[in-house]
C-alpha cells in the first residue's frame, strides 16, 4: 500500500505514479461496445454505472484486475487528509462475507500479487493472478466495493501500521521538500495537502468517519474496473454483471472546482543525509485532463532526451545527473527538473546550470528535432504496453480515471496533435522563473528528526485475533483446494554460437516489438586488478558516449529514429520496434563491443564518480549496505573490496580499456531475445553484429568461493533524519544453487515472511501488534554462496519486541514441523505463482538469462515446483534447523539508538 508520490533523481528517475503510468497507451477501441471492435477487446458501461473494460491478452495464463475509484485526497473531509488513505488500508481489513485473514490467505493461495495506492485523485486497487482465478478476483472486489466493515478494532490496529508507513516517508528530505512545495503551489486547494497523512490527524479519525467515506464514494458510479489477461471478455463481462450488477449507484457529492491562488516564487534550503545534494526546481503543471497535459509530456521527453542542454550537464561533468519528473493531478500538476551535485560541490554553480538551461528554452524555445524524436517515442508505447497485461491495463486506468478519457487511443491522438509551437507554448506557461518553487538539498549527516514524528506505531493493546489458516469463503475454497502444475508456456531456442555467445530465443507475437537482454557474467570484486577498485564503475558509465563509429550525438540520434530504448554494459539491453531489429541490434553491439571511451569522457566519469563516493561512503544508506556485508562475509574477501575515491582518482583510460577488454568475453556471454521474431531471423542477426567478436586468453572463473557461517554481530548505523529504525537481520547460508534442500528452506522462507500478508511475520508483527508497517523475511540462493534475511521498520522502541518476535518465529520453525496448511500455503504460492514471473516481455527475457548464466534448466520454475510438492513439514523444519542459525544473525539497525534489540 501506497500513497503515490515523487521519487528523488538518487533513486532513479521516474513518474510519481508509476504503476499506473507505465507508459504511453496501447491500441484499443472507442467507448462502447459496438460490431466495430475487435473480438478481444470489450468496454461498456453497467446500468449502474460500473465503467469495465476488458481485454484478451494471451501473452501468459494470467489475469491482472484494476479497480479505480475516483476519490483521492481532493475529496477528503476538512481536517482528515488522509482519509484516503487510511481508507485504502482498511479495505484490507474485514468485509461482510470476507475477513482481512481470509482476503490474505486467498491472495498467498492464488499465488498473487496485490497492493493499492492513493493519489490526490483517485484510489487503485490492484491484482495479478493466474487467469483461472478471475473469479475469486472479481469477488473479493466486489464484497470490498458493497461491504466493507471498517469497525473501531480493525481501525485502531491498522492505524499502528499506517502510522508506521507515515515514519518512513517523513524520514525522507526529498518528500518533506515535495510536501512543502505541494502545499505552496496548491494553498488553499484540495492538492494543498499530500494524501500521506500525518500522525495528528490519523489519531483524531474516528472509525465512523472512514465507514461515511467510504458510503459516500465508493460506489459503482464512481469506479472503473479494467481486465486484461488470458480471459474470454463476453464470459468475463457475464461474470461482472453478476457480481457487481445488483450493487446500487449512489448520488455523489459536488466535486469542488480548482482555484488556483497566486504564486510567488520561493527557495528552500534544506540537507539530507544522501552522499550526494540536489536542486528540484518545482512548478505547476497542466492537469491530466487538460489539452495541454500531451504538450507538456512532450516538453518533458525533450529536455530528458539524452542529446538535450539539460542531459548534457551530466554528460559533461557539470553535475552527477539531470532529469525531469512529473507528479501528475488531474486537474493540475508538478512538473519537476532537477539535478544533483557532489558533496561539497557549489550548489549556486548547479543551479546556476540548471535554471541556464530553462532560460534557453524559453527564450530560444525546443528543438524540432527532439520533438518529432519525443512523439515517436511517446507513440510507440502503444505497442510496447502490450509486452505485459499490467501495463496495458495501466494504459486503460490511465485514461479512463485520471484523463477523463474515453479509451487511451485518445492519448495517442493527443499526442500526434501536439506542434512544437504547443510545446514551446506550454514552456512559457508554465516554467516561467516568478512561477517556481526551488529546493536546495545539501548533503550534511548532522540533520534532525522531522516534526510529530515520534511514537509511532501499535502496542498489545492492538492486538487481534487473526489467524493465518481458516475456513474460505465458498466462492473460493473450491477452486483453490486441488494444487496441480501450472501450464508452461515458454518454449525457447538455445544454441552457442561459435565464439561462444549461448542465444535463447522465445517468439512472441502480441507486439510488434523485440526486447533483447544481454549478460556478460563476471565480479568486479574478483576481475579488477589490484588497486584498481572502481574501474568496473567507471567503464559503466562510458557507454552512453556512443560508439567507434558514431559518437554521442549521433548515436543517441540513431537510436532516436527507430523510438528504441537501449543500454550498454556488461548488463545491455535494447527495446525497439520490430521494423526496427536489425538496425537497433547493430547499434547495440557497437556500442558494447566498441564504445567511444574519449579522453573527454573518461575524465568526466572518473571525477564524478569520486566526488560521489566521497560522499556517498559517509551516507547512512552506504554504510548500512557495507555493515550488513561485513557482518556475512569474511574479513578479507573480495566482495568486500570496495571503490574509494582514491582508488578511482588514481584509475586512467588505459586501465578503463584494459578491463573491457580482459572481462567483455563472448565465452561468458548470454543473449537472450523475445519477441516478434523467429529463432532464425535472432541468430542471423546476432552472428551477423556479434559474431565477430572473439574471447582472449583462457576463460576466467568469476564464481566467488563458499564462505562459512558468519559469527553474531551487531551494528548502529546512526542516521539523525530518520523517525524510525530500518533493520537488518541476515546471515550467509551452506546452501547453493546446487543444493535440493533450497526448496525446503524456500518454503519455509514463505512461511515465515516471504509471502506477504500470509506469513507468520506480517501477521504477527503487523496484524496482531501494529509494531510494524511490515516485516518480510528472503532467501538469495546463488552458484556458491547464499542469504538468508529479515527485514523491517519501525520505532526505535518496537526494536526489541520485534526482534523477540523474528528470533521467536525462528526457533518455532526450527523446532516444529509448519502446519499442514501452512505448508500447503506456501506450496500453493510457490507454484501458481509460476505464470506471473514469466507474464510479460522483460520478466520472460531476465528470466531466461539469469537460468542460463547460473547454469540451471530453461524450465527452472516447473523444476521447483516438482520439488515443492513432494517436500514434507519435517524436511521443511530439518532445513531450517540445518542451515538458518538465529545465534548467528548479524543485525544491522540504521536510525536512532533503539537502546535495547
Amino acid at each position: 500500500m501506497d500513497v503515490s508520490r515523487l521519487k528523488p533523481l538518487a533513486c532513479g528517475v521516474a513518474l510519481g505514479l508509476s504503476v499506473l503510468f507505465a507508459g504511453a497507451p496501447a491500441r484499443a477501441v472507442g467507448a462502447v461496445a459496438s460490431q466495430a471492435q475487435p473480438a478481444s477487446t470489450l468496454q461498456t458501461t453497467l446500468d449502474n454505472g460500473l465503467r469495465v473494460v476488458i481485454v484478451h491478452d494471451p501473452l501468459a495464463p494470467t489475469v491482472t484486475t484494476q479497480i479505480t475509484y475516483q476519490v483521492g485526497s481532493y475529496q477528503a473531509p476538512a481536517g482528515f487528509p488522509g482519509s484516503a488513505h487510511a481508507l485504502e488500508h482498511m479495505m484490507f481489513r474485514d468485509s461482510a462475507g470476507m475477513t482481512g485473514a481470509q482476503l490474505n490467505q486467498m491472495t498467498g493461495k492464488m499465488g498473487a500479487d496485490n497492493n493499492a495506492f492513493t493519489t490526490n485523485d483517485a484510489t487503485q486497487y490492484y491484482f495479478v493472478a493466474p487467469a483461472s482465478y478471475l473469479d475469486i478476483l472479481l469477488h473479493i472486489e466486489a464484497t470490498r466495493m458493497q461491504g466493507l466493515l471498517v469497525s473501531d478494532k480493525d481501525w485502531a490496529a491498522e492505524r499502528g501500521a499506517i502510522e508506521q508507513e507515515v515514519s518512513r516517508d517523513i524520514s525522507s528530505p526529498d518528500y518533506l521538500a515535495f510536501q512543502k512545495a505541494e502545499a505552496s503551489l496548491f494553498k488553499g486547494t484540495g492538492y494543498e495537502a499530500d494524501a500521506l497523512g500525518s500522525r495528528p490527524t490519523f489519531d483524531a479519525t474516528p472509525a465512523s468517519l472512514l465507514r461515511d467515506f467510504h458510503k459516500t464514494w465508493y460506489a459503482p458510479n464512481n469506479a472503473i474496473l479494467v481486465v486484461v489477461g488470458d480471459v474470454d471478455p463476453q464470459a468475463t463481462l457475464a461474470k461482472i454483471k453478476g457480481l457487481f450488477g445488483a450493487i446500487p449507484r449512489r448520488a455523489l457529492p459536488q466535486r469542488a472546482p480548482l482555484k488556483l491562488q497566486p504564486f510567488t516564487a520561493q527557495t528552500v534550503h534544506s540537507t539530507t543525509p544522501q552522499g550526494t545534494g540536489s536542486i528540484e526546481v518545482m512548478f505547476r503543471a497542466p492537469g491530466l485532463k487538460s489539452k495541454d497535459a500531451a504538450a507538456f509530456q512532450v516538453l518533458l521527453d525533450v529536455l530528458n532526451n539524452p542529446r538535450s542542454a539539460l542531459s548534457a550537464l551530466a554528460a559533461q561533468g557539470k553535475v552527477l545527473a539531470a532529469g525531469t519528473q512529473l507528479q501528475p493531478f488531474t486537474e493540475a500538476g508538478i512538473g519537476v527538473a532537477e539535478v544533483d551535485f557532489a558533496k561539497g560541490a557549489d550548489p549556486a554553480q548547479a543551479r546556476a546550470d540548471l535554471d541556464g538551461v530553462l532560460a534557453e528554452v524559453l527564450k530560444h524555445g525546443v528543438s524540432p528535432e527532439l520533438v518529432e524524436a519525443a512523439k515517436r517515442s511517446e507513440l510507440a508505447q502503444k505497442e510496447f504496453n502490450k509486452t505485459s497485461a499490467v501495463t496495458q491495463a495501466s494504459a486503460w486506468s490511465q485514461a479512463l480515471a485520471w484523463q477523463g478519457l474515453q479509451s487511451p487511443d485518445e492519448a495517442s491522438d493527443r499526442i500526434n496533435a501536439v506542434t512544437v509551437d504547443d510545446v514551446n507554448r506550454v514552456a512559457r506557461a508554465w516554467l516561467q522563473p516568478d512561477q517556481r518553487y526551488t529546493v536546495i538539498l545539501t548533503p550534511d549527516p548532522n540533520g534532525k528528526r522531522p516534526p510529530d514524528s515520534s511514537g509511532f506505531g501499535g502496542s498489545e493493546s492492538f492486538g487481534g485475533d487473526n489467524k493465518l489458516d481458516g475456513p474460505l469463503p465458498e466462492w473460493a475454497s473450491r477452486s483453490l483446494g486441488q494444487l496441480s502444475m501450472p501450464h508452461w508456456t515458454l518454449a525457447p531456442t538455445r544454441t552457442v554460437l561459435p565464439n561462444g555467445i549461448t542465444l535463447i530465443v522465445q517468439p512472441e507475437t502480441i507486439s510488434k516489438t523485440v526486447s533483447v537482454f544481454g549478460h556478460v557474467d563476471g565480479s568486479a570484486h574478483l576481475q579488477e586488478p589490484a588497486g584498481k577498485d572502481g574501474v568496473g564503475k567507471v567503464l559503466g558509465g562510458m557507454f552512453d558516449y556512443g560508439t567507434t563509429t558514431l559518437d554521442r550525438e549521433a548515436f543517441h540520434k540513431a537510436l532516436d529514429a527507430l523510438a528504441a530504448e537501449e543500454h550498454g554494459g556488461a548488463d545491455f539491453s535494447l527495446d525497439v520496434p520490430t521494423a526496427g531489429f536489425d538496425k537497433g541490434l547493430q547499434l547495440l553491439a557497437d556500442n558494447v563491443l566498441h564504445p567511444a571511451m574519449p579522453e573527454s569522457a573518461f575524465k568526466v566519469q572518473q571525477q564524478s564518480l569520486a566526488r560521489e563516493l566521497a560522499g556517498a561512503m559517509q551516507s547512512p544508506g552506504y554504510q548500512t549496505m557495507r555493515a550488513l556485508w561485513r557482518g556475512v562475509l569474511p574479513a578479507g574477501d573480495p566482495e568486500l573490496r570496495e571503490a574509494t575515491p582514491a582508488t578511482v582518482s588514481a584509475l586512467s583510460l588505459t586501465d578503463v580499456k584494459a578491463y573491457h577488454a580482459q572481462t567483455f568475453r563472448p565465452d561468458l556471454t548470454t543473449i537472450v531475445v523475445v519477441g516478434d521474431v523467429t529463432p532464425a531471423s535472432a541468430a542471423h542477426a546476432v552472428e551477423q553484429y556479434f559474431g565477430h567478436w572473439q574471447a582472449l586468453g583462457p576463460k576466467p572463473d568469476v564464481t566467488p568461493k563458499p564462505v562459512p557461517v558468519n559469527p553474531p554481530s551487531y551494528t548502529l548505523v546512526p542516521n539523525p533524519y530518520a523517525a524510525q529504525d530500518t533493520v537488518f537481520l541476515a546471515q550467509s547460508v551452506q546452501v547453493d544453487l546446487s543444493n535440493p534442500d533450497r526448496y525446503a528452506l524456500q518454503l519455509g522462507n514463505d512461511v515465515l515472511g516471504g509471502n506477504g500478508f500470509a506469513s507468520r511475520l506480517m501477521t504477527d508483527i503487523r496484524v496482531r501488534h501494529g509494531y510494524a508497517y511490515g516485516a518480510y523475511s528472503g532467501l538469495q540462493v546463488q552458484k556458491s554462496r547464499s542469504i538468508f534475511y529479515v527485514s523491517y521498520g519501525s520505532d526505535p522502541g518496537k526494536v526489541e519486541p520485534v526482534d523477540t518476535l523474528v528470533r521467536q518465529n525462528l526457533e518455532k520453525l526450527r523446532s516444529t514441523p509448519v502446519e499442514a496448511q501452512e505448508l500447503e500455503n506456501a506450496r500453493q504460492a510457490q507454484i501458481r505463482s509460476i505464470p506471473l514471473s514469466v507474464a510479460s516481455f522483460r520478466s520472460i527475457g531476465m528470466s531466461l538469462l539469469r537460468w542460463s548464466y547460473q547454469g540451471e534448466p530453461l524450465d527452472q520454475p516447473m523444476v521447483a515446483a516438482r520439488h515443492y510438492l513432494s517436500l514434507t513439514a519435517g524436511q521443511v523444519q530439518a532445513a531450517f534447523s540445518r542451515y538458518i542459525l538465529p545465534q548467528h544473525l548479524s543485525q544491522v539497525v540504521q536510525g536512532p539508538d533503539p537502546g535495547k534489540h
